[in-house]
């Protein structure tokens, strides 16, 4: 029973799945970007990476999306 979290620090991520979101993480040089979605036993990690445009690349969310059908089907 954690602090749930909204924007800005994380936003929901519906083009990707049912409870999908976007974990936003700033450092002095870099914007990275955790993508995870949360199950009932689990979270379960489906990217990590560092985002320079202001929209999440097609290439980022297909990756989800297929890691998430292997996630569901093992």
């Amino acid at each position: 029973m954690g602090k749930t979290l909204s924007l800005p620090q994380s936003r929901p991520m519906p083009i990707i799945g049912t409870r999908c979101h976007e974990l936003r993480i700033n450092d002095e040089t870099t914007n990275w970007r955790l993508i995870y979605r949360i199950d009932e036993d689990a979270i379960v990690i489906l990217e990590v990476f560092f985002k320079k445009a202001q929209k999440t690349s097609k290439k980022v969310i297909n990756m989800c999306k297929k890691r998430i059908k292997e996630y569901d089907n093992a």
